[in-house]
């Protein structure tokens, strides 16, 4: 599974696996800053920032191989729109759709696969963000797993019961479908009754109670001013330079 493999990565051990996650989050914000409004010359930018990503993916140990095929994932969504702009007449626009999707994705999954998701969201959240949302997330990533291995189970109990497809039994697959799905919202609602009734025996209040306090270090500062200023310098650079 895609989530489990991004997990493990973040699990390493490299400077920017040490590096404080409000650290990170803020400087993968000045990064799609950068991203989201460049214009002139974005092309270059975007080949620079590429090679950037992939230098940090190195340092921080992670398969850069893996990591770009990953954030291809975005393409999908974003292609849609690049194509729109295409059939427009406004070529520059699609590319630019495209790329600045693309490496946005990059850089997400570069601060992902460095941070542990308690970290993550913790650091969210000392970040001011709204707790009840982060909440959702986490559990959503935590059990996204459960819902996974019941659609596993279903589908080998469906293999058992018929493990010759004919023709006839292809074109009432869709119709079965369907029916797979809600039995999988069923056990899914149920198996979450089952959780908040277990999480309410065991005093839970409403928030997760961090082992420990993160600790904003010069070292991360010095990260933090590093890559802001870094990706500000970079498109100054180019736009004006080149």
């Amino acid at each position: 599974m895609h989530h489990a493999v991004v997990e493990r990565w973040s699990r390493g051990e490299s400077p920017l696996h040490r590096r404080d996650a409000r650290a990170k989050i803020a400087s993968l914000l000045v990064i799609l800053i950068v991203l989201a409004t460049a214009h002139r010359q974005f092309l270059l930018l975007s080949a620079a920032l590429f090679v950037c990503l992939a230098i940090a993916a190195m340092v921080a140990h992670l398969p850069v191989g893996a990591m770009l095929v990953r954030a291809a994932s975005i393409l999908p969504f974003s292609g849609v729109f690049a194509i729109v702009c295409w059939l427009a007449g406004d070529n520059e626009r699609a590319l630019s759709l495209l790329l600045k999707s693309y490496l946005s994705a990059l850089a997400v999954l570069l601060v992902v696969g460095t941070t542990p998701l308690p970290s993550l969201l913790r650091g969210l959240e000392l970040l001011r963000l709204p707790r009840f949302p982060l909440m959702v997330a986490q559990f959503l990533y935590r059990y996204l797993a459960v819902i996974s291995g019941e659609a596993r189970e279903m589908r080998r109990a469906a293999a058992a019961r018929a493990p010759l497809l004919t023709a006839a039994t292809r074109r009432l697959r869709f119709r079965a479908a369907a029916g797979a799905l809600a039995v999988l919202f069923a056990r899914s609602y149920r198996r979450a009754g089952d959780i908040h009734r277990a999480m309410l025996a065991r005093s839970f209040s409403g928030s997760f109670h961090p082992l420990e306090t993160p600790r904003f270090r010069t070292a991360d500062s010095v990260f933090l001013l590093f890559v802001s200023c870094g990706a500000v310098a970079l498109r100054i650079s180019i736009e004006r330079f080149v």
